[in-house]
């Protein structure tokens, strides 16, 4: 007889090796961040995001000018273009800006600027300007970019007072970009307590939360909003302001994601390994934190992100409608208000400028949902 042939023992991968791996796919975050990796509009959306935030944090170092500052003599200034070719054909390394000149339109007699070739001012980086404090921590007077006195640069024009448009942007983020995430974040806890109290106990307590709840829907948004900051005493300083107007966000947007738990606590509350957690004694709180929310928290992420546009665009309204933010303090809605007259828009074009950045901001936001969305969909490949 012809001896069978050795077969060779297949060759395994270290036990530690083995468990990583299993431990790698089983996560549903990673499996979350591998689909997330996949969806290119929304990882440049959230790259644009990350920029917009940090211009916000360093607001005042980016803007060349302070919300208090302007000039005269710049009353409604069309935006200065960097050049680096002068009038005469000249090449120039470092950009620079000319001088604007006041002039009367021959046909309308409307006071307009043009650039002065006889002027012009070199673009500095980090260059000296107003004072202010970095971060809140120390006293400097250095700025992105600017240009020396007695030259001034608007990059994207003034305003009806001669304030700069592009500082007043920047730093108006500040406002704009913070109010939702706070507003977000405190409807985000409170949807959560209240529509896992409403949907793990259910009886007369859900009954009760859900009229509330109701009620509170019933109400049309925009007589809501002038209601809610009717309430807001006049003349207050601008945190207390800005807390206030948090609040309301925060109690008018609670009640959606209230529903969305109730509605996922009430599905799940009856699945075995809750049953089994209840019969072995884990108390309720533990039950909630450790079983339920998890199973849904890629869901809650997502629609926190899709939540941060519509609480932008609410603070938008009702800064242009002047309910909100108002001056000394500035957002985009504020910016905005100086549109409501055609004629503003019209001869001024560059006073939409700030609507541009709002729509910028929500279409990012709303495509970094979409794309956490689909990565969080456990159905989509």
């Amino acid at each position: 007889m012809r001896p069978l042939p050795l077969m060779k023992r297949p060759k395994l991968a270290p036990a530690g090796a083995q468990r990583s791996k299993d431990a790698e796919y089983s996560s549903q975050w990673t499996l979350i961040y591998r689909r997330f990796k996949k969806h290119k509009l929304a990882r440049i959306s959230m790259y644009i995001l990350a920029f917009l935030y940090v211009v916000a944090l360093f607001a005042q170092f980016v803007a060349p000018y302070s919300l208090q500052s302007y000039d005269s003599k710049y009353v409604n200034a069309s935006p200065m273009g960097l050049r680096f070719v002068d009038a005469e054909g000249k090449f120039h390394i470092r950009p620079f800006v000319y001088e604007l000149k006041s002039e009367r339109d021959p046909e309308t007699m409307r006071k307009i600027f043009i650039p002065d070739t006889e002027k012009r001012h070199p673009l500095k980086l980090f260059a000296k300007g107003e004072p202010y404090r970095f971060l809140g921590t120390f006293t400097t007077d250095i700025h992105l970019f600017g240009v020396d006195d007695p030259g001034r640069i608007f990059l994207l024009g003034t305003d009806g007072m001669g304030r700069d448009l592009f500082s007043r942007i920047v730093l108006g983020s500040q406002i704009s970009l913070s109010i939702p995430l706070v507003g977000v974040a405190i409807s985000f806890v409170l949807g959560l307590i209240i529509g896992g109290i409403s949907g793990y106990f259910g009886g007369w307590i859900d009954s009760l939360i859900q009229r509330i709840i109701e009620i509170i829907r019933s109400f049309p948004t925009l007589p809501l909003w002038m209601a809610l900051s009717a309430a807001i005493p006049p003349r207050i300083p601008v945190v207390t302001m800005y807390l206030y107007i948090v609040i309301i966000f925060a109690f008018i947007g609670w009640t959606d994601l209230a529903r969305v738990v109730r509605g996922k606590f009430i599905s799940l509350k009856n699945e075995d390994y809750i049953v089994a957690a209840k019969i072995a004694g884990v108390g309720d709180a533990k039950i909630i934190v450790k079983h339920l929310l998890p199973g849904f928290m890629s869901y809650l992420v997502v629609a926190t992100t899709l939540a941060i546009p519509a609480m932008i665009l609410g603070e938008t309204a009702m800064s242009f409608l002047g309910l909100g933010v108002r001056s000394p303090a500035t957002s985009w809605g504020v910016l905005l208000q100086e549109a409501q007259k055609i004629e503003n828009v019209a001869l001024y074009p560059w006073k939409l400028l700030p609507l541009g950045a709002v729509i910028l901001t929500v279409l990012t936001y709303n495509f970094l949902g979409d794309g956490m969305r689909d990565a969080a969909d456990p159905y989509k490949k």
